[in-house]
């Protein structure tokens, strides 16, 4: 898995992770049909999955010819988990009110607004229940159980998202917008890549270096999320085009000016190599996933 092509790496990735998530996500309580099914539409339908992705591979990294997939499953899926809730949560009327996510109808409107919330609510409780159900040791669940903590949570995704509602219709300068989507976005991207990079047995060395990659990875993300909101067209995107314009929330493109936050793009992607080179091993997949990420189209 880790020798593969990008491609095939990231079908095989996704297919592992989607199974693992059919598994947990089997009706288990038969008056909450709604609510299983609200979850399985939110975490199962189509997407990247890309900080499932990040596990795996950073795994591959650490632990080379050694590495085994199986070992990643439980943790790929609770990113996985956590990505989908924060979606649905995202997408909410309070929140961002959308009804376009992955090219369908976003979960409140395919369900209802309290099952969208309710699913929500189990897919982030279910994230740990997956680390816990691990084969990792217990002291390595309980560092990954801090890692999915502290990028999920107050000091991590959801404090971006808040900052993120905050800033609709007021200006932010380009350091309060970084650090929005280190929170935001990076957060649960540095967080997937931690997590693989432990249980593949990094050292404090090539943690760090994998934090770095993941930390300019997950910016670069959102440089090019923001490009793609004004460049490219809502069937391509599965989601609204110009949302963020819609709203008066501030992005890359409206602060820099588009040629600009494409720089900002490019210098971003070389940041994420440049963090590699600390990294003993074969670096070949992480340098191709940085370079989908930069070069997207949806």
């Amino acid at each position: 898995m880790n020798q593969a092509p990008l491609p095939v790496f990231l079908k095989a990735a996704a297919e592992r992770v989607e199974a693992r998530l059919k598994v947990a996500l089997a009706p288990s309580v038969p008056a909450a049909d709604t609510l299983f099914a609200a979850m399985q539409y939110g975490a199962l339908g189509p997407g990247k999955r890309l900080r499932p992705a990040l596990v795996y591979a950073c795994a591959a990294l650490i632990q080379e010819q050694h590495f085994d997939p199986a070992r990643c499953d439980s943790a790929a899926a609770a990113m996985e988990c956590i990505h989908a809730y924060s979606l649905i949560h995202d997408d909410l009327p309070a929140m961002d009110d959308d009804d376009l996510r992955r090219g369908r109808a976003t979960c409140h409107i395919a369900f209802d607004e309290a099952s969208a919330i309710l699913a929500g609510d189990a897919l982030q409780t279910l994230a740990f229940e997956l680390l816990l159900d691990s084969e990792a040791d217990a002291r390595l669940k309980i560092r990954l159980m801090q890692e999915l903590a502290a990028g999920s949570g107050a000091r991590g995704m959801v404090s971006g998202q808040a900052i993120d509602l905050a800033a609709v219709n007021h200006q932010l300068d380009i350091a309060q917008l970084e650090q929005m989507h280190r929170l935001k976005t990076g957060a649960l991207i540095r967080a997937s890549a931690r997590i693989g990079a432990l249980l593949g047995g990094a050292n404090e060395v090539q943690l760090a270096a994998v934090s770095r990659y993941a930390e300019a990875l997950g910016l670069a993300f959102q440089v090019q999320d923001d490009i793609l909101d004004v460049t490219a067209d809502t069937e391509t995107l599965g989601k609204t085009q110009g949302a963020d314009a819609a709203r008066n929330k501030p992005t890359y493109v409206s602060l820099l000016g588009l040629d600009e936050a494409r720089r900002k793009l490019a210098g971003l992607h070389r940041e994420a190599l440049d963090a590699l080179q600390a990294v003993r091993g074969d670096t070949a997949l992480l340098e191709q996933l940085a370079e989908y990420v930069a070069n997207r189209s949806h």
